[in-house]
């Protein structure tokens, strides 16, 4: 039995949720997201709340239950506060620039990075060595995150690259004499 799944994702005042041709739909104040239903499951809308149970007792069903219920609580979350990660550059002369859609990178490569924005992704650099990148979507918050911090990962003997904020890397020891 999935414990996360049991519970119902609760619908906040502004949103508005349905369910049409196998795709849920939920608006917010941020904008519309959508979902790919699962045989496997049943969904059902309610009034305050979106309901998500295994439609037979298969293995597959089971197993998509909890991650199946998240994704649904995502989508509600997205709409009404959005998401954001932010990447941390550490190192000598590394810096970064939001330009219109694209994000200069310059990460002591022969050439600065130009990385394009997608769409639905806001990038914003406060200071050269944060990066904001806030969203609707979290996968693609995520995704994007992940694409820039592949540039340059943190190295474990001097720290330096783009790590996540609260991201730990963990230091090797130097040559002892």
């Amino acid at each position: 039995m999935s414990r996360i799944g049991k519970r119902p994702v609760e619908i906040p005042a502004g949103v508005s949720a349905a369910i049409a041709d196998g795709v849920l739909t939920v608006k917010g104040p941020k904008g519309t997201l959508t979902l790919t239903l699962v045989d496997d499951i049943t969904y059902a809308v309610n009034p305050g709340d979106i309901s998500v149970t295994p439609a037979n007792d298969t293995r597959r069903a089971r197993a998509f239950w909890g991650m199946q219920r998240t994704l649904v609580a995502n989508l509600v979350t997205g709409v009404t506060e959005g998401y954001t990660k932010t990447l941390l550059i550490t190192g000598v002369g590394y810096r970064a620039m939001a330009q219109g859609t694209n994000l200069k990178l310059q990460l002591g490569y022969s050439h600065d990075v130009d990385f394009p924005v997608p769409a639905g992704i806001e990038v914003k650099t406060p200071d050269n060595t944060t990066i904001l990148i806030s969203g609707i979507d979290k996968q693609q918050v995520g995704q994007v995150a992940a694409e820039i911090r592949r540039w340059r990962k943190p190295e474990p003997y001097k720290g330096k690259g783009i790590k996540y904020r609260g991201e730990f890397i963990f230091r090797k020891e130097g040559k002892k004499k």
